[in-house]
């Protein structure tokens, strides 16, 4: 639902179905401050390690992550908040059928 003052998801999952062995990306929002893209990762799935020019958040929505900073790894599930400055490298791996919202902030 959008309104000029409001965008609304009153259930972001159903934007991000769970493919079959594979990682649905997808952007949700964008506008002149923030792009949120949402990812949904079958079981296994992972992004290799990576890095972005700008700062990120990322909020796990449903299932859990194995993400991992430099040597540390740290599981993550829908309680956690993460907030990465630009040029960290990281990479995330999914424990079970897993969801995550990725907020750039340009």
């Amino acid at each position: 639902m959008s309104h000029s003052d409001m965008t609304l998801f009153a259930d972001i999952t159903a934007d991000l179905e769970i493919p079959n062995e594979g990682i649905l990306s997808k952007v949700l929002y964008r506008d002149a401050k923030i792009r949120v893209v949402g990812f949904a990762f079958d079981t296994d799935q992972e992004l290799s390690e990576h890095t972005a020019a700008i700062p990120v958040i990322v909020q796990v929505i449903s299932g859990r992550f194995g993400f991992t900073v430099g040597e540390e790894t740290t599981e993550i599930g829908p309680s956690s908040w993460v907030h990465l400055e630009a040029s960290v490298p990281h990479s995330v791996v999914a424990r079970e059928p897993s969801r995550l919202l990725l907020t750039m902030l340009p």
